[in-house]
């Protein structure tokens, strides 16, 4: 407990430091350190600036769970999210946080049967974590009351802004009671969010900021595959059988996720098991005790139930799921690599988490390389060198006399060798044959892993398609061929760029503002289930007055 010593400095009380000690926390990141005394003394309104991944869902969860203690039948805290799997990691961390409080949290979000949550809300929650749209949608059913929460919290504002969502939160807001503590959560700190702090938050609210630190990954080899959705316990399947010895923990976003993945495997015969938030400490325990024997070599986990493993020779670490924080996935990966050997770090990437790797890249400033998913030839191959090694193996140890005599048997029977393709045949037809191996569908991020650019300059400016494109290339130095889908309006206009050309071209003009609003920027958009469903042509809009002034020169 004396790690924790740090923790109590701040003022946390006695069933916090338990629900961190049993977590494996030991002592608070900066964020937690500068945010949770100012949470916990209440007389601030506070706005918190850190990069992603730095473990802002303890420092606002961990105070509000404090003062919160008991239910009294009432939402207590609101915290917006932008996207519904935030919210899900948000709501499973902020319930671990909870052991030993009667305090219940709720993550509410589109995509999934609004009745069950209706449901859930009429017995009773003390926390609600949702994104805008669902939420907007329970209040206008009746259902989410917010007159009488104690905390309005924001996370990952500056991505709010991005999607499009200030309008919704505006609206939220206006549900609330005036008296309501208010906490913002964010990596940078637009103009726009000061603007609704300056707005709702109580006069002499603090801005707390950490300075970026640099995220480290040293002996663990990065590789993603690019996969579809459906075909990703295939792809795991595939990497499992390759290796002649995979010892490693598969992360997996939710605790369906790792009961459907670890459930799996066992059916295949893999020797797995499994960890999540609802795990008893009995079963925890008795897991890891078989796992760091290697009774079982595959560990499927969340994030929150993966704390504290103390394992030093783990050959692979798998994201099947991209983590929300580059924190987390290098935390994930740090598992592997440790005592001066090398692990492998395996993440697979769907099209639309494509955008997600490009943000761990550059946060984490490493190299994470792509690589092709084995054939099921490659597969083949490898379980036939195994099988010649467990041979030799088993010949080199001189261990047979009990199957001498039958040998002897079934050399009567035919050739050696008409014998042994029997006896092998017998066990391992089916590991070897291809047809009993699912094909996996090539998934190319570049068909859908597009980005929608916004830049304020139109036809008053005298831009057609090819100047805008001439434009960007010569900024950014991005290949024209790269630019797609130009549509000049008014005063704006909008493309379509993949997602890492789109990051440069980002990048370059936000190093040029000069204190002024970028002229390129993402496109704004929205969606009703609280997540960013594609760009909407004409979404937004400037005028001459409002739109920004630039020294570029354009020859026509």
């Amino acid at each position: 407990m004396n790690k924790l010593e740090k923790f109590r400095e701040l003022g946390l009380g006695e069933k916090t430091i338990k629900a961190l000690s049993k977590k494996g926390f030991e002592e608070p990141s900066p964020i937690q350190a500068l945010t949770i005394p100012v949470l916990l003394k209440g007389e601030k309104d506070v706005i918190g600036q850190a990069q992603t991944g730095t473990g802002k869902t303890a420092a606002f969860a961990l105070p509000i769970l404090e003062q919160i203690e008991k239910s009294n039948g009432n939402i207590r805290a609101i915290i917006l999210t932008p996207t519904r799997e935030l919210a899900i990691q948000v709501a499973e961390e902020t319930n671990s946080f909870a052991v030993g409080r009667k305090v219940k949290v709720l993550p509410v979000y589109g995509g999934q049967a609004i009745d069950q949550q209706i449901r859930q809300i009429r017995n009773g929650v003390d926390v609600v974590v949702g994104t805008p749209g669902r939420v907007i949608d329970l209040i206008k059913r009746k259902i989410l009351k917010l007159d009488s929460i104690d905390y309005f919290i924001l996370d990952e504002a500056d991505e709010m802004l991005n999607m499009g969502f200030i309008d919704d939160i505006e609206e939220i807001l206006s549900y609330t009671k005036p008296e309501k503590r208010m906490l913002f959560f964010s990596a940078t700190m637009p103009k726009e969010i000061l603007k609704i702090a300056s707005k709702h938050m109580r006069e002499g609210f603090e801005v707390l900021k950490v300075k970026n630190k640099e995220l480290t990954t040293s002996l663990t080899d990065q590789i993603y595959f690019e996969v579809k959705q459906r075909d990703k316990f295939e792809a795991l399947c595939r990497i499992i059988d390759l290796e002649s010895e995979f010892y490693g923990i598969v992360f997996c976003r939710t605790k369906n996720d790792v009961n459907e993945v670890s459930g799996k495997l066992s059916d295949r015969g893999y020797d797995a098991g499994e960890l999540h938030g609802d795990i008893t400490q009995t079963y925890r325990e008795k897991t890891l005790k078989r796992f760091k024997k290697k009774n079982i070599t595959i560990l499927v986990a969340t994030d929150v139930a993966a704390r504290g493993i103390d394992v030093n020779d783990l050959t692979h670490v798998v994201n099947y799921s991209v983590p929300q924080e580059a924190e987390s996935y290098v935390h994930r990966i740090g598992r592997t690599g440790r005592a001066g050997k090398q692990g492998t770090a395996i993440t697979f990437i769907t099209p639309s988490e494509y955008k997600r790797l490009l943000q761990i890249k550059k946060v984490t400033k490493t190299e994470i390389r792509k690589e092709k998913l084995p054939g099921i030839k490659d597969v083949i191959v490898s379980r036939k060198h195994r099988i010649k090694e467990s041979v030799a193996e088993n010949i080199k140890a001189n261990e047979m006399a009990d199957f001498k005599d039958m040998a002897l048997e079934l050399l009567k029977e035919g050739t050696p060798e008409e014998v042994l393709a029997a006896v092998l045949k017998l066990n391992y037809e089916e590991v070897l044959n291809t047809s009993n191996y699912n094909e996996i569908q090539e998934a190319t991020v570049d068909n859908a892993g597009k980005t929608r650019l916004f830049i304020a300059l139109g036809k008053v400016d005298k831009m057609t398609p090819k100047t805008i494109v001439d434009l960007v290339v010569k900024e950014s130095k991005v290949s024209s061929d790269k630019i797609k889908n130009v549509e000049v309006y008014e005063s704006f206009s909008f493309m379509n760029v993949p997602f890492v050309e789109a990051e440069q071209i980002l990048e370059v003009f936000q190093k040029s503002r000069k204190g002024r609003k970028p002229l390129v920027e993402k496109a704004k958009v929205r969606s009703s289930s609280g997540s960013s469903s594609g760009s909407r042509s004409g979404s937004r809009s400037r005028t001459s007055s409002d739109r920004p002034k630039r020294d570029y020169n354009r020859k026509k």
